[in-house]
């Protein structure tokens, strides 16, 4: 066996308690290697939603079994793991996992038996040509034209906007498909990129990548960062007496950054936090207290929900949505439904009918203020009082 299997907890009983026999509902995570801190934040946020969905009604009334694997951040692991899923444990759905490589590798095999996935962090949307895949995060079809835009606006509002940027990036899939929009999207806007830098994912050692980053010396730093790469570029560049003037970082671990000294006033993606306009959201109140306590509980650092969590708990909203509406655990009648309606979700209401099964884009901008994350961008969803700090 490659991976452990985890069954999610049956429920605390809200009212009439789903009976039967269980719908199994499979899938992998990343819970060891360099995704392994983002991960975390996914299973947790899968627990709750599990319980929820049994504390309901179940899919169809029967109750809802995880079954979880660890797929180690290796899309060949996770590749193996759906198709013991699907072959061996013949699990009746399954739910995607974390990150674009493990994701494009479970799509494969989701397609192959066709089975719908629906998955919250592919951050390349034109990878998803498979029909009945679905996306939980509204990254909108071309995110590396319209997210670079949403920064480059952000950093356009500061007294002194940046003339200068450096772009330093992860070979990973989806953070180097970003990388390059935000090269091509700076060049149009007149931002002059004077220095690209690639490095492996799940490096370690930034100390000459950190000296290269200094000498350039730009006004804004972008990071194409998963896990806790940005904390190691950003320690490297305090050992050389180096600290940014603008930082963003695009897929990092949510809170060792806002955590660190070295994080203050860092810039990060995020589609939605704990603060108003989202809290008012159906749910979510209440979603933000379970994940607060289980991520206590876990010994997370940081215990507050954030757009990592909020994937996950969109994931399973929009498979109990798409199993609800066909009144079916059939793939076929669960997608012809999902593409057809849309879904109520803690990001609000998504669609499935644009490219790629997308809809709208929403990319949100936060900072790290006082140790915490704070949307500052779009300024509409900036809680009141929230502004950008710029240097």
């Amino acid at each position: 066996m490659i991976g452990t299997t985890a069954v999610l907890g049956a429920p605390a009983i809200l009212r009439a308690a789903p009976s039967g026999k269980p719908v199994r509902v499979g899938g992998t995570l990343s819970l060891t290697g360099f995704l392994a801190q983002t991960a975390q934040i996914h299973k947790i946020a899968a627990e709750i939603m599990v319980e929820e969905i049994n504390g309901r009604n179940g899919f169809l009334g029967r109750p809802v079994e995880y079954v979880l694997f660890d797929d180690q951040s290796k899309p060949d692991v996770a590749r193996s793991l759906y198709e013991k899923l699907i072959t061996v444990d013949k699990v009746d759905l399954i739910q995607g996992p974390y990150a674009t490589a493990p994701i494009l590798a479970a799509m494969g095999v989701a397609q192959r038996y066709g089975k719908v996935i629906i998955q919250s962090s592919m951050g390349i949307p034109k990878l998803q040509t498979y029909e009945m895949a679905f996306p939980a995060t509204p990254f909108g079809p071309n995110p590396d034209q319209t997210y670079p835009n949403v920064i480059l606006d952000a950093m356009a509002s500061l007294p002194t906007p940046p003339k200068t940027i450096v772009i330093l990036t992860s070979k990973f899939p989806s953070a180097q498909f970003m990388a390059q929009g935000m090269r091509e999207q700076s060049e149009k806007r007149g931002v002059k990129v004077v220095l690209y830098l690639e490095y492996e994912s799940g490096n370690r050692d930034f100390g000459a990548i950190a000296a290269r980053v200094k000498e350039a010396n730009a006004d804004f730093l972008w990071v194409g960062s998963l896990g806790l790469e940005s904390n190691q570029v950003l320690e490297a560049l305090r050992k050389l007496d180096y600290t940014p003037k603008n930082s963003f970082h695009l897929y990092p671990a949510p809170g060792p950054l806002a955590l660190s000294p070295d994080g203050k006033n860092a810039l990060c993606s995020t589609f939605l936090e704990p603060a108003e306009p989202f809290m008012s959201r159906p749910g979510v109140a209440r979603q933000a207290a379970a994940y607060k306590e289980r991520a206590t509980k876990a010994n997370l650092p940081y215990a507050i929900i954030d757009a990592q969590a909020a994937g996950m708990i969109s994931e399973w909203q929009i498979l109990e949505a798409g199993v609800n509406g066909a009144k079916s655990l059939d793939d076929k009648a669960i997608a012809a439904f999902l593409k057809k309606n849309t879904v109520d979700t803690i990001y609000g209401t998504l669609r499935f009918d644009g490219p790629y099964n997308h809809g709208n884009a929403e990319q949100l901008i936060k900072q790290v203020q006082n140790g915490e994350w704070k949307v500052v961008w779009p300024t509409k969803y900036a809680a009141p009082g929230v502004k950008l700090i710029g240097s």
